[in-house]
């Protein structure tokens, strides 16, 4: 199925959360090269943070099956000259073609809302060329799985086995660790409350405070705890 509509109505609020784009875009940018595939690529909140700290990108295709996002992608991309080159682009890998190869795919917060992810993570194998890297960013730990998860169209919340589990075969780890330890506290009084919906004023808050606080807590912990996975594959 190469088109859905998003039911989520967050992406604009979390499009504030400056510092934690710039964090986790750190800890990505050196395996973003060549020609790169951003799957799930919303409302383009991430392209030009990711794109203009990435020094070796070729060409960059962003995917968004959503048409009401697409649209929206559409003019964020072409607004800004950094992103102006990019290819927006409707539908999901599955209007890919086959023939076609690139060095990076992205899904930064888009695996988890992918039913049979196991089979989608085959098929980013397959569109990559040797040397090339699969990036994915996850909310982590299932038993943090709350209304908003269900709310915003979430299957699953991973864990290192969970995600592992689900990486390409051929494809090998390059790197598996948790993000935003601080943060982790927020998600656990959000998971009591039963929070379906962040307000703007949260979101910021722990984007101002909580995500700082991780940037040396992390290290601290040596990224063995988080409310946010990451992993990275390579294919030979």
């Amino acid at each position: 199925m190469n088109t859905f509509h998003y039911i989520g109505q967050e992406l604009d609020i979390f499009a504030r959360a400056r510092n934690w784009k710039r964090y986790w875009g750190r800890q990505v940018r050196r395996f973003v090269t060549g020609d790169v595939l951003e799957v799930g690529a919303g409302i383009g909140a991430n392209t030009a943070l990711i794109k203009a700290r990435a020094a070796k990108v070729r060409s960059w295709t962003a995917l968004e099956p959503d048409p009401a996002l697409f649209n929206k992608l559409e003019e964020t991309l072409s607004a800004d000259p950094a992103t102006a080159d990019c290819i927006a682009r409707t539908g999901t890998t599955h209007s890919i073609d086959a023939r076609s190869q690139f060095d990076t795919l992205l899904y930064i917060d888009v695996l988890e809302h992918i039913e049979d992810d196991r089979n989608e993570m085959e098929r980013a194998a397959s569109l990559l060329r040797p040397g090339g890297h699969i990036l994915v960013l996850a909310p982590a730990h299932q038993w943090l799985y709350t209304p908003f998860d269900k709310a915003i169209g979430h299957f699953r919340r991973y864990n290192k086995a969970s995600l592992r589990a689900c990486g390409p075969s051929g494809c090998k780890m390059v790197r598996l660790h948790y993000l935003d330890s601080v943060g982790l506290l927020a998600s656990l009084a959000n998971h009591l409350l039963q929070q379906k919906q962040p307000k703007l004023s949260q979101v910021l808050f722990w984007d101002r405070y909580l995500v700082r606080a991780s940037m040396f807590v992390d290290r601290l912990f040596l990224h063995s705890i988080g409310k946010s996975i990451l992993a990275i594959w390579r294919k030979p």
